[in-house]
């Protein structure tokens, strides 16, 4: 791939001269009666779609600028410069992140995240917030490649990592356009597709909350994500027993979901997800002794005479493909990470 370099022109003594060159043959126009029309400035053609909305070689050094921030808070443990290139989920799970890391005295650090770019999803739009992805190489500890979500809220702001995701095993992600021409975005309500944008998010939420049970279940193509969560639930419940309920819920968070056109006519769509897990004890005079980085995000708590409820942040990846096809929707990447805690 290859960026394209933009050169800044010195306009202004030109246009100094000609403005000179101009009042000067006024009174000879006069005078003359039949002197030749001046040229008249014909102004910059309107591109027929709007251009990509950042470079290939922007990309990269926005890119080097998260991973030095990123870099500069695991090593202090400190969340206190993050601001500066995170926000939204990544900013509240890599906050949480550091919280588990100083309960367990450094035997749960951060995620480890790649950012060498393998592929670059660039929007072509000219507004803001403006969303583009990177799918990195895979880590140094094998673990799975990352889609990085990139966000500038302004044309004054700078590229923040708004989220991430682990691309989940098997997926190829569906062809979009090049990086250099940018891919078309799309409204949340926009159609043409198998179901919304937006509504991608929201029946994914209630297929994740009721399973089969879901009357949307059918629209989706079984992932690792969903297989992940139901077995996690599960395992949870199984040695409650009577003595405690577990329930849980998925929710679309509440910023709109970015969606962006692939080649054949779908969408990649990312949104953020919201799980909320509560445990309830159901015998009076019981407790549930809480563990310390859950402690920490409960303000202290050690136990609970009631309930503990969790709240998890995350991102979900979805690729929605086009009306008609007769394909269901394919969940490409998903992470989920708890971001606060209470007790009763």
């Amino acid at each position: 791939m290859t960026a394209t370099r933009v050169h800044a022109r010195t306009t202004a003594p030109r246009r100094a001269t000609v403005r000179s060159l101009v009042l000067a043959a006024v009174p000879l126009a006069v005078l003359a009666g039949c002197a030749t029309p001046l040229p008249q400035a014909t102004p910059e053609p309107v591109p027929a779609v709007p251009p990509p909305a950042v470079s290939v070689a922007q990309s990269q050094r926005v890119l080097d600028a998260v991973a030095e921030v990123v870099a500069a808070g695991d090593v202090a443990n400190d969340p206190a410069g993050l601001p500066a290139r995170l926000e939204g989920p990544a900013l509240a799970i890599r906050t949480a992140e550091y919280v588990r890391n100083a309960a367990t005295e450094g035997g749960r650090p951060p995620t480890v995240l790649p950012f060498e770019e393998q592929a670059l999803i660039v929007p072509e739009t000219d507004a803001w917030p403006r969303t583009q992805l990177v799918v990195t190489e895979q880590p140094d500890d094998l673990q799975a490649p990352r889609i990085l979500v990139l966000r500038q809220d302004g044309p004054r702001d700078p590229y923040r990592m708004w989220g991430w995701a682990r691309l989940l095993p098997g997926v190829t992600m569906p062809p979009t356009a090049a990086p250099e021409v940018g891919s078309p975005t799309l409204a949340p309500d926009a159609e043409g597709l198998l179901m919304t944008p937006a509504e991608s998010l929201t029946q994914y939420t209630d297929v994740l909350t009721h399973g089969d049970a879901s009357s949307f279940a059918g629209s989706f193509a079984p992932d690792a994500f969903r297989t992940a969560v139901e077995s996690e639930r599960a395992e949870r419940a199984t040695p409650l027993g009577d003595a405690a309920t577990l329930t849980q819920s998925y929710q679309a968070g509440a910023e709109p979901v970015v969606a962006l056109q692939t080649v054949d006519g779908g969408a990649i769509v990312v949104g953020e997800l919201s799980t909320t897990t509560t445990f309830a004890l159901t015998e009076p005079g019981g407790k549930i002794d809480v563990e310390p980085f859950y402690s920490r995000l409960a303000g202290g708590a050690t136990t609970a005479g009631t309930s503990l409820t969790r709240v998890f942040g995350g991102v979900v990846v979805m690729y929605v493909p086009p009306a008609g096809s007769g394909a269901q929707v394919q969940v490409l990447a998903g992470e989920q990470a708890v971001t606060g805690a209470s007790v009763q």
